[in-house]
């Protein structure tokens, strides 16, 4: 009977020390600001957009632990997720929401509206067309500089007529810059062969078919989708003989030709120093219209244009950065 009571007593006590030291974590996270950032899925230029928003926090003074916590979730490309993510961040009553790419920014956006929750966004190309340009949010655009696309891609490939691309028809910042590629194109003595997917699963046969077609090159957007299976992607178009530019540093390092691109971790920096004057109060979503990065860089791998028998025009190269493990 001593020994039941003993180990009664022994499980009372223990289940007050875990309540209390729940009870005090619970104190702590309330002292602290909560920032919950949802980001859509996980790639490199996404994770890049991430790492440079907590740069960004430091930049601008504040420090983690003391001025705010992360409560960082990854929603694996699913709307759903997504929504269930920011629905968690509004019920925790989170000071700030970020979403990282459209559908985890919209996702956030309805979630704090009822808390006036601010949002902060990047990786978004069209805050417009997303409707996520008024409001308790602002953030950066990711908008394509696709004019130096092109004139980088005639540059390389003074023959070149078809540029072939992949994106996904739900994806409202693909949807935009294929509107741009299909008004510029033609600018350039291009056609554009564009193919629309609705979900990943469906990437690499649409890059199949751009392969049968004969286009000349192919030029990646910041498509998650496509992004997401850019290795798969590769492993075609090298076969092929196709070349493949890219839209940010990321996919240069990864296999891509050369690119006019974002460097993702530059605008994760200056969302994060947004952000700051928002959780300092400093400022307000409605103080900070959207930004976009200003300046784009051209970014090549020497060692994938090699492979594709491509040289680099001696002008072009003044300009360039060389990117990938290997070059």
């Amino acid at each position: 009977m001593k020994t039941l009571k003993k180990l009664l007593c022994g499980a009372l006590s223990l289940t007050m020390v875990l309540s209390l030291a729940a009870c005090g974590g619970d104190a702590a996270s309330g002292e602290v600001p909560v920032i919950g950032i949802c980001q859509y899925g996980q790639h490199g230029s996404l994770d890049n957009c991430r790492e440079g928003f907590l740069q960004g926090l430091e930049e601008a003074g504040l420090v983690e632990g003391t001025d705010y916590t992360i409560d960082y979730q990854n929603a694996s490309f699913d709307d759903n997720m997504a929504i269930q993510i920011a629905q968690a961040f509004s019920a925790e009553d989170a000071a700030l929401m970020v979403g990282i790419a459209t559908p985890a920014a919209t996702a956030c956006y309805a979630a704090a509206e009822d808390k006036d929750i601010p949002v902060v966004f990047t990786a978004i190309t069209d805050p417009v067309g997303a409707k996520l340009d008024s409001g308790n949010i602002t953030g950066t655009s990711d908008v394509l500089p696709v004019q130096g696309q092109l004139e980088l891609i005639r540059a390389i490939q003074p023959e070149a007529d078809t540029i072939g691309i992949v994106y996904t028809t739900s994806e409202a910042n693909s949807v935009y810059s294929i509107g741009v590629y299909e008004d510029l194109a033609a600018d350039y003595g291009f056609t554009i062969e564009a193919i629309g997917v609705t979900a990943q699963s469906e990437v690499t046969q649409a890059v199949d078919t751009l392969i049968s077609q004969g286009v000349d090159c192919l030029s990646n957007l910041t498509d998650n989708n496509v992004v997401g299976v850019l290795g798969s992607i590769l492993e075609k178009t090298n076969e092929a003989g196709i070349p493949v530019y890219g839209s940010e540093i990321e996919q240069m390092e990864l296999g891509c030709v050369a690119g006019a691109g974002l460097d993702y971790v530059q605008l994760g920096i200056q969302t994060g120093k947004m952000a700051a004057q928002i959780l300092t109060g400093e400022a307000t979503c409605e103080d900070l219209p959207y930004e976009t990065i200003e300046n784009y860089g051209l970014y090549v791998n020497s060692n994938a244009l090699a492979a594709m028998g491509l040289t680099l025009p001696e002008d072009v190269a003044q300009n360039a950065e060389e990117v990938g493990e290997t070059a």
